[in-house]
């Protein structure tokens, strides 16, 4: 069952990150970012809303101090994660998050080592070594088809990744206090949360660079990418809370995040025109022989 809500959330998971390669044509400076973003936790807000409804009535609203913590990390971490991943779009290719948010996929599996003693078995490790570097061959092959990075964009990226690592971890650290807290509830608490930061970052940068008509502008232009983004996101981290249930944070980040680098690869190549070239070929199949590897192979 794990391996469903898997499948399902990584689906949600590319659709979103094809409306927002769309969604970052729109988006020329930050403050944009911040408005699109903030109106898609505002979307994701009422999606909860009515799964919490759907799946336990309103009084799963209620819920005690630590999860409500732990979704306020959930919530601030994935608001850092989307602005950063939708700024870094439009700095290089788009298979160039992927690259970096593999990597970040080390954070949920080290804390959950620490806080939960989640074995980490030799295969897994071997996997995890064979995306990596089927990452930075990734890493490379951005280098020939576009211009090579900038510090501002490897920091973007950086904390991208490392965003989106705290993000995955706050939903196995759920999942370990929930009690009869139930996903939907916490992934609505989520989305308040993330939606209150980009709100407040955003009126705090009212006076920053791009004026508000320019923002307002950019968010009509793409707002049905955004309505589909929203959807997919609130699906993605949903489904992904579910399979954290039944697979370890071992099993289940990095092959969430290798199937990912794989089929954003292959749509990068075929809608936005991004050409695959051998070394880019080299790093799919080492990140399928990762993912074999880590979850075919026992030993």
């Amino acid at each position: 069952m794990g391996y469903l809500f898997l499948f399902i959330a990584t689906f949600s998971g590319i659709t979103k990150g094809y409306c927002g390669k769309k969604v970052s044509a729109y988006t020329k400076e930050y403050k944009s970012a911040m408005l699109s973003n903030s109106l898609r936790m505002l979307i994701c807000i009422l999606i909860g809303f009515f799964f919490v409804l759907i799946d336990g009535g309103i009084g799963q609203f209620r819920v005690d101090g630590k999860v409500l913590l732990i979704s306020a990390l959930s919530g601030v971490m994935t608001s850092s994660f989307v602005v950063t991943w939708l700024l870094s779009v439009r700095r290089g290719a788009y298979m160039m998050v992927d690259v970096f948010l593999t990597l970040g996929v080390t954070v949920p599996i080290i804390l959950s080592g620490i806080f939960f003693n989640e074995a980490i078995h030799l295969n897994q490790i071997i996997g995890l070594i064979i995306l990596f570097v089927a990452a930075f061959i990734m890493c490379s092959y951005n280098n020939e088809i576009k211009t090579k990075l900038t510090l501002p964009s490897f920091i973007l990226l950086v904390l991208a990744g490392l965003s989106n690592g705290l993000a995955d971890f706050s939903q196995k650290l759920f999942i370990k206090n929930a009690g009869t807290t139930l996903p939907s509830t916490f992934n609505f608490y989520t989305y308040v949360f993330s939606a209150i930061t980009l709100i407040l970052v955003f009126a705090l940068s009212s006076r920053g660079e791009g004026s508000l008509k320019e923002s307002v502008n950019a968010v009509k232009s793409s707002y049905v990418y955004i309505i589909i983004m929203a959807a997919c996101l609130f699906l993605n981290s949903y489904f992904k809370t579910l399979a954290a249930k039944h697979l370890s944070s071992a099993e289940l980040y990095p092959l969430n995040q290798g199937a990912s680098l794989i089929l954003a690869t292959l749509m990068a190549s075929i809608f936005f025109g991004e050409k695959i070239r051998p070394k880019c070929v080299v790093g799919i199949v080492l990140s399928f022989i990762g993912l074999i590897v880590m979850n075919v192979l026992k030993f």
